[in-house]
């Protein structure tokens, strides 16, 4: 009898201990997203923005297809006077078996409608290069232009600054890239020498931004650069299972926080998580990357214009969420190699 009540006494004190350490478990759990939650921000002048236009926006299709537009600033703010030098459409098909990234020349020239401004203005409508729109008022101006270039709903967006983009890739220790000449910035006094390497911080940096100098100097030439980092950036998370391992999913979810600013259906961990695990499970070659073709503007020296034809084939394709053309976009293998250029009109 002594021996089982110091059993259950033993027993019932381990029950407390761990009672204990799960709750301690669960408060730090809390803490730490807490953290995450606070690092975000929601951009309320965007959707007030938006709001205000709603009139002149595409229809929101039927279905569970989404479109989340990511745009790439150097503004530690997230919005200001700066313009958003990379703009990609992530497209989930709605069985989420398929996913695509549209880029958007910042040098093609479109029609940027009036925009309402975060201070309540109105700005002209004006034909100037698709990047402008940023910096005339923000997020939801570029929004609003891309929506009405392409007849597509933007359901969400994401903004994330430069330093933002280093913090991300560090977090996953760095992505390996091929470099085919060269790279030179002398802002950051860095070379990147040709070959296949591991890049970090400014080099990985200077890999998607730097044009002048790199090949024919275009924006079009970067696009291809930023594209492939991209995949191999996903294909290095999801391989890596740092999805499913908490001490390798913190560290990235707070690099990608702590520079993102949000609309408020997506400001939060939780739903940033929901939207990595759509494309967690994608193999390789289900992830179709794409630039909208374009061609040099006949009026416009260095500026671009859509090839009328492939643009309209493009955004039909993601409007009515069926496959894009295949001869439009970098189609890879199962280990995420290249198989074919990407289709350049001339």
């Amino acid at each position: 009898m002594a021996l089982e009540a110091r059993t259950k006494k033993i027993l019932r004190r381990a029950g407390i201990a761990g009672g204990i350490l799960v709750l301690a478990l669960a408060g730090l759990g809390g803490l730490l997203y807490a953290k995450l939650d606070s690092n975000i921000r929601t951009d309320e002048a965007t959707e007030r923005a938006l709001r205000a236009d709603h009139g002149s926006r595409p229809n929101r299709p039927a279905g569970k297809a989404r479109n989340i537009l990511l745009l790439g600033t150097d503004s530690q703010a997230g919005w200001g006077s700066t313009r958003a030098d990379t703009a990609i459409l992530l497209h989930l098909s709605a069985d989420r078996r398929t996913a695509s990234m549209t880029s958007v020349p910042r040098d093609l020239m479109v029609d940027i409608p009036s925009c309402l401004t975060p201070e309540g203005n109105r700005t002209e409508a004006e034909y100037a290069q698709f990047n402008w729109a940023y910096e005339r008022a923000g997020a939801a101006c570029t929004i609003r232009t891309f929506e009405k270039l392409s007849g597509v709903r933007v359901d969400h967006h994401l903004v994330v600054d430069f330093s933002g983009f280093m913090k991300v890739v560090d977090a996953v220790g760095g992505v390996e890239v091929d470099v085919a000449e060269p790279i030179r910035e002398p802002e950051y006094g860095i070379t990147l020498k040709p070959g296949r390497q591991l890049v970090k911080g400014k080099d990985a940096l200077v890999f998607v931004r730097t044009r002048v100098g790199v090949s024919d100097g275009s924006d079009l030439q970067r696009i291809e650069r930023q594209k492939d980092f991209l995949r191999s950036l996903v294909a290095k998370v999801t391989a890596t299972g740092t999805l499913t391992s908490p001490t390798r999913v913190y560290p990235l979810l707070d690099a990608v926080t702590s520079s993102l600013t949000a609309d408020a259906a997506m400001d939060s961990p939780a739903e940033l998580y929901s939207l990595l695990k759509s494309v967690r499970t994608l193999p390789a070659s289900a992830l179709r990357v794409v630039t909208l073709p374009s061609t040099e503007h006949p009026d416009y020296v260095g500026r671009y214009e859509m090839v009328p034809d492939e643009g309209a084939a493009l955004f039909k394709a993601l409007r009515t969420d069926k496959p894009l053309p295949a001869h439009l976009y970098n189609a890879y293998d199962k280990e995420g190699h290249r198989e074919r250029p990407y289709f350049e009109k001339s």
